[in-house]
């Protein structure tokens, strides 16, 4: 019979390890190993025959598969363990019953929706560039904004020599001090509102998440998750279904 064998990253990820970009560094780090062999990227396994270890703990196949959101407070980082002895959203999830980990990130200083899986796969095609699922965040900006700052914020803006797409940016609320803005956009760069505001002289006073792919955060308190329901489970299947052959 001739052995099925499948990417390494891609057997990690439908382990619940981490989502499959995650997967891929903890192999370049070589903090992966391959039948007791240091493995590398690009490395295939059969996981029916192979050992696949992780900082030297087996690797074993998820049965359950759990989906959660978060209302991520500020002042966590979005990983599940931190060098530098910060405080991590895993620190609010070990209430789950089983090991998840974020599906894309918020920064230290943002708040707001994350969700949460062992279901690497749907990681992958959520987070993947070519699938530009929409995030929605309530933004607050000190000062006035103007109609030519939300125009450049919309057409797009350059990050690291290369524009980001044309998105969807309106003004919320307007106050004395300040501005709220509502952000819609298809990618998820590093800290790519707050760079796209400081591109135009803003200063993000405020950052919450509210919604992705029409799943929305609504009144889940700080620091609190839940599963997701059938209604939400169904939106992020249809985007999984739409981008099957996602590598």
């Amino acid at each position: 019979m001739k052995q099925i064998k499948i990417r390494l990253q891609k057997h990690l990820s439908e382990c619940g390890i981490a989502s499959r970009r995650k997967a891929e560094e903890l192999i370049e780090q070589g903090k992966v190993k391959v039948n007791g062999r240091i493995a590398v990227l690009g490395d295939k396994i059969d996981p029916k025959r192979d050992k696949v270890t992780v900082r030297g703990k087996t690797v074993i196949p998820v049965n359950k598969k759990v989906y959660i959101m978060l209302h991520k407070p500020r002042g966590f980082v979005t990983t599940m363990k931190d060098e530098r002895d910060r405080k991590c959203v895993s620190d609010l999830v070990r209430d789950v019953g089983v090991k998840v980990f974020p599906v894309g990130r918020l920064d230290r200083n943002s708040e707001g929706l994350l969700i949460m899986t062992n279901d690497g796969e749907l990681a992958n095609i959520l987070t993947h560039p070519s699938s530009h699922v929409n995030k929605t965040y309530r933004v607050t900006v000190g000062g006035a904004v103007d109609d030519e700052q939300l125009k450049r914020l919309c057409s797009g803006i350059e990050l690291d020599g290369t524009m980001t797409l044309p998105c969807d940016v309106f003004v919320m609320e307007r106050k004395l001090d300040r501005t709220v803005l509502g952000f819609i956009i298809h990618e998820g760069r590093n800290r790519q509102i707050r760079r796209m505001c400081e591109a135009v002289k803003l200063e993000v006073i405020r950052l919450k998440r509210t919604e992705i792919a029409g799943v929305k955060l609504g009144m889940l308190p700080q620091g609190s998750w839940r599963h997701l329901n059938e209604r939400e489970m169904q939106r992020l299947e249809n985007i999984s279904k739409s981008k099957e052959g996602i590598k």
